[in-house]
């Protein structure tokens, strides 16, 4: 059985072909001890294939430095942070650091065709960026083709020396879920996932899985532990508890929080959640656990995977209890939990939500069916925003926009849909085709926005975590059924709404967010449901130059990959 104990960091080491079948969490736990203050923090990642064995199989995957999960990136607030890429494996790849705003610098956001070319196999990059006024739980990935399922990694963020956190004890932890689902060249959805995994370990509640496939966390007696929980699965959200032990929600996506005891949390794909456990109850052996939540119509794998929380001097021979899970399709608990979500909001950490709006967006969620002549049945599913499905261009976004080349993209994205209907009314099954294009929307540098994004009941409704590159912003609003311009707004929460960098729209519902568009650039907006970005559930934000170079796009590296 794989063990971790503090104050050392303990890595997973599961790696999986991208194009079999399963699902992966993986947590690691350490105490963070004082270290020297360091202005330029350098790493160096090499994509190699790896073969490794899980679930009475061996399998090769794509790994940074051969480990699955990847390196732990660590940094203080203000640090220079400079990520060395040299890719061996066959594919392309690009490293995307979630979270990270990037100020002016959208050459290192990292999602290929957007704001670079890929790494070509043989080929090296390096992301060069500054961490500025961000600390916290943020984490890396791939984002191109399926790769980021076992290509990803904690990226930790500590505060400048002598600024201890917003709350009391300071421990650190942290723990990464991901999920790996394919099969879309027929225009199908991808087949069920084979496992979950904890720390790249599914648990012994799966076949092989024994021993040194369960990860397990030592933990002494009375001491207070920091788990930093990062949701890197590919399509699904998922619910995390511990058995006998409740959690207190200190942070989100990188962002202090108003604390608050649960016994569960939920964590959609993209979100981090920082969590204080008090390790306090009868010294035992305790199961942490996680599966997916999902109260739509659409099948998921529920497979519970299990990690294991044990008080040092306990025998490793005495059974683990299991934690009392919300049931999958539990919105109840879904919204009782994020209700609880309020940014800290002090005079040091405040929420500076925009009171007055100056660009007013709707969009809708929607899947669609496109003629496919190779396809099953001739067709193939579909997703949109304002019923337009994404095509990625040839070359990144961010070049074609900076060097004002031409027949890239198109500026005309539509602030609503064309056509407004009942949206989450009775499921519409008929007349699904959807537009497609590489249409971007135009927005004013400092101008204050919101966005509705609302959910539909085109073939179905279902929950959708959208993050925007560039920015964090703040999640004003949600409601069920359709949003209502007239009566909604009244009660948005413009005083201490959680801030995040990746929100849920519940299923047959809406979200509101505000933001303050004052990082210039081209953003990417997308699902993080792997499968949906795939189908088009995608757009970009063209955000407009300011006044002078302070409040311009930086100009690109030398090395900047080609197309």
């Amino acid at each position: 059985m794989a063990t971790a104990s503090f104050p050392s960091h303990s890595h997973g080491s599961y790696l999986l072909k991208i194009v079999f079948y399963f699902t992966i969490v993986t947590i690691s736990v350490s105490l963070l001890l004082p270290t020297a203050e360091a202005a330029v923090k350098k790493y160096q990642f090499d994509v190699v294939v790896k073969n490794v064995s899980r679930l009475c199989h061996a399998k090769p995957i794509v790994t940074v430095n051969g480990r699955y999960p990847g390196p732990t990136v660590h940094a203080r607030e203000g640090d220079r942070v400079i990520i060395n890429v040299t890719n061996h494996a066959q594919y392309n790849m690009s490293i995307h650091w979630h979270g990270v705003k990037q100020l002016r610098n959208g050459w290192a956001d990292g999602p290929a065709y957007i704001t670079q070319c890929p790494i070509q196999s043989g080929k090296s990059y390096s992301y060069d960026f500054n961490i500025t006024g961000q600390r916290g739980t943020l984490w890396w990935h791939a984002h191109i083709l399926w790769l980021r399922a076992t290509v990803h990694g904690a990226l930790v963020i500590m505060p400048p020396l002598g600024v201890p956190y917003p709350f009391p004890n300071q421990p650190h932890g942290e723990a990464e879920l991901s999920i790996e689902n394919q099969g879309n060249t027929l225009g199908l959805p991808p087949n069920m996932s084979d496992a979950h995994t904890i720390n790249g370990k599914p648990g012994p509640l799966f076949p092989c899985s024994q021993d040194k496939h369960t990860y397990a966390l030592d933990v002494e007696w009375g001491k207070t532990y920091l788990l930093r929980i990062i949701n890197a699965a590919l399509n699904d959200e998922l619910f995390f508890a511990i058995a006998g032990h409740n959690m207190t929600v200190v942070e989100i996506d990188a962002v202090y929080c108003k604390p608050f005891t649960t016994d569960a949390l939920l964590i959609a794909p993209g979100q981090t959640t920082n969590v204080i456990v008090r390790a306090n109850r009868a010294p035992g052996r305790y199961f942490m656990a996680t599966r997916p939540f999902m109260d739509a119509p659409v099948p998921v794998d529920n497979k519970t995977a299990t990690s294991i929380l044990q008080y040092k001097g306990v025998p490793t021979t005495i059974l683990p209890l299991l934690p009392r899970l919300p049931t999958p399709n539990d919105t109840d608990f879904a919204g009782a939990y994020l209700d609880k979500l309020r940014s800290l909001n002090t005079p040091q950490f405040p929420a500076n939500v925009p009171l007055t709006v100056d660009r007013r967006l709707f969009y809708t969620i929607g899947l669609g069916m496109n003629p496919c002549a190779s396809c099953v049945n001739g067709t193939r599913l579909t997703a949109s925003l304002n019923n337009i499905t994404f095509v990625m261009p040839t070359i990144g976004l961010l070049q074609a926009h900076y060097f004002g080349i031409k027949g890239v993209f198109r500026l005309d994205f539509p602030d609503k849909p064309v056509t407004a209907f009942n949206y989450t009314g009775a499921p519409l099954t008929a007349n699904l085709g959807t537009s497609k294009g590489t249409r971007l929307s135009k927005v004013a540098f400092n101008s204050t926005v919101e966005l509705v994004l609302q959910d539909t009941n085109l073939l179905t409704v279902e929950s959708h975590p959208f993050h925007l590159h560039g920015y964090n912003f703040f999640v004003v609003g949600r409601g069920i059924g359709n949003f209502d311009p007239a009566k909604d707004p009244a009660k948005f929460n413009l005083v201490d709404p959680p801030e995040r960098n990746t929100v849920g729209v519940p299923t047959g519902g809406w979200t509101a967010i505000r933001f303050r568009a004052d990082n210039p650039g081209v953003w990417f907006m997308h699902c993080h449901l792997e499968l949906h970005t795939t189908w088009g559930l995608k757009m970009a934000f063209v955000v407009d130059n300011g006044d002078g170079p302070e409040q311009s796009v930086l100009p690109p590296p030398k090395d900047l990959p080609l197309c």
